[in-house]
């Protein structure tokens, strides 16, 4: 379903919008703003689960138990790519 609304974007803001649709990189400035909506939700997907994971390794720390780097960049991956894999599949 497409909602249609009203916004307002500054001079830059639109410019910048309009000539990545002149360049043909996108099809109008609402693609362009669906694009940076979707980009900034995945970033905020991103660090939410970078922070739940650095809160683990903190509770695990706070227990005694160590975690090596290389075990918490692994953690760290296998979350990211469960999350975009279910983020993909929803869309």
């Amino acid at each position: 379903m497409t909602i249609k609304l009203s916004i307002s974007l500054t001079d830059d803001q639109h410019s910048f919008a309009k000539s990545l649709v002149d360049t043909g990189k996108f099809s109008s400035v609402s693609a362009v703003l669906q694009r940076g909506t979707d980009l900034l939700r995945q970033q905020m997907e991103d660090n939410a689960i970078e922070t739940a994971a650095l809160k683990e390794v903190m509770l695990l720390r706070r227990a005694n138990k160590f975690i090596t780097g290389e075990t918490f960049d692994e953690h760290l991956a296998n979350l990211l790519t469960r999350k975009r894999s279910a983020y993909t599949n929803s869309c």
